[in-house]
This record gives structure tokens, C-alpha cells and sequence, in this order.
């Protein structure tokens, strides 16, 4: 039996988008029926060639992957990583036969079970419980294997209340838990999983990330989208780089994630370190990054005064040995300091030695808070109670607010330039009329 498990060769896909033509000055009522005319045609001519109906006046063909080859042999994990629209969805979305190549082609040997996106697979009318079996199915396995893994896959999911609800009610959250349960205990010889892992919460996404090291270890195949890039160094023992449709890099995972981080191809927003160059705190710690990031969990660089910004650190805890605190310290661009935020308060491990594991923290600063300008963040972590060891790096990221001076903000009808301050907070004011003239006082 050959060791290779997914062959691409020569992979292309292409998709066909529509733009509508620019409208300058005045159209004529002629013009506008001799448009719409040509573009029925069109239409027409498309639906009567079996051609899928695209809208727009003028058509463009964009290539989503081109010239993609490699293989991937039984038991590698195999983590795909790059700026957003460089490809790694398309390409996960063509090796789970989801959709097929433009050009090229893709040879699988095993069993395959993708998580992709939300709700992928399942039937939104069949409940859990019949999703659960469905997906079994056509994994090509039998009632009787399913039933076995029946309890373990609802155990993991966490869904046993709703089990019996269909899924079109489910949180998202509640379709990631079952979708994963699902994908990953029905025993596939290869798993697919792109970024919805987000989707979870942080326990959920622990608890995956431990299941599919115990799948990895199992000798079986991973294949791994996210831009947590803690997460691919920890699961993957390899690493491919797209960028714009292409493969640029194909390595270990160490290889990898150093040339995304050092050749300028990551994301702006965020600062990642390789596995070997992390900053440590002795051998029991590893600064795996930061990143500012808005509510959707997108990495970047501007936000306007009136929106909420996250500030994500992820940290390695390698050996049991310290409860950490981590410190956040905000300075505007002539370095005068803002404010410092820490976890002191919230942490679940104040007073308590943290288990090794993978560690993701994070802070919110509240829409309408920070005054426009450049923000830098110094980022320290150290051990409780006492900062007997610590590692700080300063400037490690920054990111620009910027105000739009819309009345909805905390400007309200305010049409100058705000106050020089360091701050601008949404506080609460309390405005009563409580005479009706002078002459009451």
C-alpha cells in the first residue's frame, strides 16, 4: 500500500466574478434599456449553455489556487497557513471534494472527514441525533459502528439537552461542538479542519486541539487551516505557505512559520514568534504572540473611536511551575503611558500553579475610550505572586484609532477637533430640568 495519502497535481481553480460597468454622468432612458437588453442576452445564452448565471455587466476570471503540487503521506499533520485570500480555504474545500478543480487533479487514499464551515454536512431539519448517523453514513461506516461511538461523540459535543432539536436551531457554537464530535470520532484516515474551530470557546478549542494530537498520534492524517499560528506549531509537524493561489513555501512547520513571520507575508495586526525564537521565561514558558483584533476575531491595524478593540496574547506552558500574571502597558506615540491593564483579577490560576497547555488571554478595551492616534503595547508576563521572573517586550505591536467625527461616537455634535488628551471615555452624565424659570430657584 503506497504511504502517500493526498496527491495534487497541477491544481487550479477558477472562479468567474461580475462587475458592473460605471455609470459617469447622465444615462439616457435608450441607454439604460439597451444595457439591460445586452445583459438579458447574456444571461440568457449562459442558462441555455448549462453555464451558471453570474450578475455584472463585464465578466473577470480570478484564480483562487493555480499551479498547486504536492503530496502528503500517511500520518503527517500538515498545517496550511497564509493571508487571508490566499487560497487555504479553496484549497482544503477541493481536496474534501466539496468542489472540483478548474484544472488539475487531486488523488485521495482514505476516508475523508472535513470540517470547513458551519453547518457543512449536517441537514438543518434532522436533529442531532439523525446528523450524527447521517454523517456515519457517508463516512461509509455501519449503524452498528456508529452506535458504538454514539456516547463518546455526544459526550465531547456537550449537546445532550438538544440532542433531539434540529440542528437549524443550534447556536453556531453548538454546530462546531457536534460537527467536531462527529468528524473526529468516526474514525476517518484523514481529518480537514479549517479556521471554524474560532467559532468555540477556548475550553472547546483546548479540548479539540488535544483530540487531534491524540488523532495525529494515532498515525493518521491532519490537514490544519488557522491563522493561530500557536496552534499549527503545536499540532503540525509540517507547514505550507500559500500566497495569492500559489505555494511559495512547503517545510517543517518550524521552516515554515518563520518564513511567513520574517518575509513580510503576515498579517498586519498581529506579531507571532517562531517555536525556536520564542521569547521564554526559563524552560517552563514560550511568548507565542499578540494581536489586536475586532469582534470578529480579524487581525488589524485601524479602528475608529467607536468600536471595541481585543488585544490576544497565546502563551506555551511547558512545565507545571508558575501561576502567571501578564501585563498589558498602552503608550500613545510620544510614549507617554495610557494606561496598564493585567489579569491579576480574572485569571483562574491567581492562586495556582497553571497545567501545561496552550494559553490564549484576552483584553477588551471598550468602544469610545481611546483618543485617536498611534497606541503601542508593551507586553510582560511574569509569576505570582511576586515578579521573581519575568520577560517583557516592549513595543511589541501598535495599532491607530482614528475618529471619523461622527455624531453617534462620543463626540456627539462636537464639529472640532477633540480636546488634546490622552483618553476620550464615554462617561455617564446625568441632565435634569428641574424648574421651569429663574424665579423658582
Amino acid at each position: 500500500m503506497s504511504d502517500i495519502v493526498i496527491s495534487a497535481e497541477n491544481i487550479g481553480k477558477m472562479y468567474t466574478i461580475g462587475h458592473q460597468a460605471e455609470r459617469g454622468g447622465y444615462a439616457s432612458l435608450r441607454d439604460v434599456l439597451m444595457q439591460n437588453a445586452r445583459t438579458l442576452w447574456n444571461k440568457t445564452k449562459d442558462l441555455a449553455m448549462g453555464k451558471s448565471i453570474i450578475q455584472g455587466d463585464t465578466m473577470e476570471e480570478v484564480w483562487a489556487l493555480k499551479d498547486v503540487n504536492f503530496e502528503i503521506r500517511r500520518g503527517e499533520t500538515v498545517g496550511i497557513i497564509g493571508r487571508n485570500g490566499a487560497g487555504k480555504s479553496t484549497l482544503l474545500k477541493v481536496l474534501s471534494r466539496i468542489t472540483e478543480p478548474s484544472i488539475g487533479r487531486v488523488t485521495i487514499n482514505g476516508r475523508v472527514a472535513s470540517l470547513l464551515e458551519v453547518g457543512t454536512g449536517f441537514h438543518p431539519e434532522l436533529t442531532g441525533r439523525e446528523n450524527v448517523y447521517l454523517n456515519g453514513a457517508i463516512l461509509g461506516m455501519t449503524r452498528q459502528e456508529i452506535k458504538q461511538k454514539f456516547n463518546e461523540i455526544v459526550a465531547f459535543a456537550e449537546v445532550e439537552k438538544y440532542l433531539d432539536t434540529p440542528v437549524k436551531r443550534y447556536s453556531s457554537g453548538m454546530y462546531v461542538r457536534l460537527a467536531f464530535a462527529v468528524a473526529a470520532h468516526l474514525e476517518p484516515e484523514i481529518l480537514v479542519v479549517d479556521e471554524v474551530l474560532s467559532v468555540g470557546d477556548f475550553e472547546f478549542q483546548q479540548k479539540c486541539i488535544e483530540k487531534m494530537t491524540n488523532f495525529a498520534n494515532g498515525g493518521r492524517t491532519i490537514l490544519f487551516v488557522s491563522h493561530n499560528i500557536g496552534a499549527i506549531q503545536l499540532l503540525c509537524n509540517r507547514g505550507i505557505l500559500l500566497e495569492k493561489g500559489h505555494i511559495i513555501f512547503d517545510d517543517t512547520v518550524a521552516n515554515t512559520v518563520h518564513c511567513y513571520l520574517n518575509d513580510g507575508i503576515a498579517q498586519e495586526g498581529m506579531r507571532v514568534w517562531c517555536m525556536d525564537e520564542a521569547p521564554a521565561l526559563d524552560d517552563a514558558v514560550k511568548l507565542l504572540s499578540i494581536r489586536v483584533i475586532d469582534g470578529s476575531g480579524s487581525p488589524k491595524t485601524n479602528f475608529s473611536v467607536k468600536e471595541p478593540i481585543i488585544v490576544e496574547v497565546e502563551y506555551l506552558v511547558l512545565k507545571e511551575k508558575y501561576s502567571l500574571n501578564v501585563h498589558l502597558y498602552f503608550s500613545n506615540e510620544t510614549g507617554d503611558t495610557l494606561f496598564v491593564s493585567m489579569n491579576n483579577l480574572d485569571s483562574p490560576y491567581r492562586d495556582s500553579i497553571q497545567p501545561e497547555g496552550l494559553y490564549r488571554e484576552r483584553c477588551m478595551i471598550p468602544a469610545n475610550f481611546l483618543n485617536e492616534g498611534t497606541i503601542r503595547i508593551e507586553y510582560l508576563i511574569c509569576t505570582r505572586p511576586t515578579s521573581q521572573y519575568f520577560v517583557t517586550i516592549p513595543d511589541a505591536i501598535s495599532f491607530q484609532v482614528t475618529d471619523d467625527r461622527s455624531a453617534s461616537g462620543v463626540r456627539g455634535n462636537w464639529v472640532r477637533d477633540w480636546p488634546a488628551s490622552m483618553l476620550r471615555p464615554r462617561l455617564d452624565w446625568y441632565v435634569k430640568r428641574i424648574n421651569e424659570t429663574p424665579q423658582d430657584v
